[in-house]
């Protein structure tokens, strides 16, 4: 397999199309955690990158072994996207109209939240595993560590800038983050129905 200029660009590209709900969902998590550590942040941008990576690779894998069985599975992405979105968007919109984040900060989402926020911006990312089906095994596992490191960095930019909008937003950060969450939801539910 040839690993040159144009394996470099096409699996950059993937990783920045495919990272852009991620992006979207780091920002509403900064926004509504808006004194998150660095830790934290490199904690929350490193799940959204392993789904960003794992997922490519699941696609592949399903090529190149059940293929006929994840094409009919593939109908359900949009709907599963849609409903996990909607759950945790939902759930921060709430918190926010209740008044959940008054003087004290309220974490913007847990471990298995942030598990739900992977699978959820990640699982469109099953069927990358069809554009690179003529990758051997390396490549493919080549091009799911780019996309990860791309998904790490844009997660990274979104969380900070989730961070220094959060704070200026104190009270509202939570109706916003839940508000952007649903819009996402809702734009990979059109884009997959539709697009």
């Amino acid at each position: 397999m040839n690993l040159g200029a144009s394996f470099l660009i096409k699996s950059l590209a993937l990783g920045v199309g495919l990272a852009m709900d991620a992006f979207s969902v780091s920002l509403a998590n900064g926004l509504n955690e808006p004194r998150m550590k660095v830790s934290k942040m490199c904690g929350v941008a490193g799940v959204f990158a392993l789904f960003q990576a794992l997922m490519p690779l699941l696609g592949w894998i399903c090529v190149h072994t059940i293929s006929q069985m994840f094409s009919s599975f593939e109908v359900l992405i949009p709907w599963i996207a849609l409903a996990l979105l909607l759950f945790i968007g939902g759930k921060m919109l709430v918190e926010g109209i209740r008044g959940g984040e008054e003087e004290n900060e309220v974490k913007a989402v847990g471990f298995a939240g942030l598990l739900v926020q992977g699978v959820a911006t990640s699982i469109d990312a099953l069927s990358v595993g069809f554009t690179i089906a003529d990758y051997d095994f390396s490549g493919a596992f080549l091009c799911a560590l780019l996309i990860a490191l791309v998904t790490f960095i844009l997660c990274m930019i979104g969380l900070k800038i989730g961070k220094c909008c959060g704070t200026r937003l104190a009270g509202k950060a939570s109706i916003l983050g839940g508000v952007i969450l649903i819009l996402i939801g809702i734009e990979i539910f059109l884009s997959g129905m539709f697009g």
